[in-house]
């Protein structure tokens, strides 16, 4: 999938979700899955540090 293939399947999902449910609905979902990139991409990131700091030689 190229990023334009799953930025507009993205969107497509957000546009049904968003058809049955009232603005406070939207507002706690968007702050859901706010919160779930944030710590997928926080978790990313100290994977990534792990792994390169066990691929670090000493001095």
């Amino acid at each position: 999938m190229n990023p334009c293939e799953l930025t507009a399947a993205i969107t497509t999902f957000a546009n049904i979700l968003s058809t049955d449910m009232s603005v406070d609905e939207l507002n706690l979902w968007g702050s859901v899955f706010s919160q779930l990139g944030d710590t997928l991409t926080t978790i990313a990131a100290q994977i990534s540090i792990c792994n390169n700091s066990n691929n670090t030689p000493e001095p």
